[in-house]
């Protein structure tokens, strides 16, 4: 949806929109579809069009062109990162399965190698 109202001198446009996402979770690798939705409001001026840096995108006429309108807030709005679910653990680092349906045994924790020149560090947190 779309509306423009005017206010004397401005100009109060909505956007509001639903779309689907679909990807993969980023832990899992699951499919992730979920509805997403942009709203967002802007007041414009006139003496706005005029400004180079005018944030709204325009046409070659320089009308509103909401279709990149709306392309730009979905992007801005929508995750970068899907997850299935908020508590997804993840694979298993050893076989490969999910976590909750793998049956490995946890690995040890083991350190790290120390860089040789970082090692003087470690004496910091003494």
């Amino acid at each position: 949806m779309f509306d423009a109202e005017t206010d004397g001198d401005e100009i109060r446009m909505t956007l509001r929109a639903n779309a689907l996402v679909h990807g993969e979770c980023a832990r899992c690798l699951d499919p992730v579809t979920r509805e997403e939705t942009v709203d967002t409001e802007w007041t414009v001026k006139e003496r706005d069009l005029d400004d180079p840096d005018f944030e709204l995108p325009l046409d070659e006429k320089g009308h509103l062109d909401v279709d990149e309108w709306l392309s730009q807030e979905f992007m801005f709005q929508i995750p970068t990162v899907l997850l299935c679910s908020p508590d997804c653990a993840g694979l298993c680092p050893q076989c490969g399965k999910k976590k909750a349906e793998c049956t490995c045994q946890p690995a040890e924790p083991t350190e790290a190698p120390v860089d040789t020149r970082l090692a003087i560090l470690k004496s910091l947190l003494n």
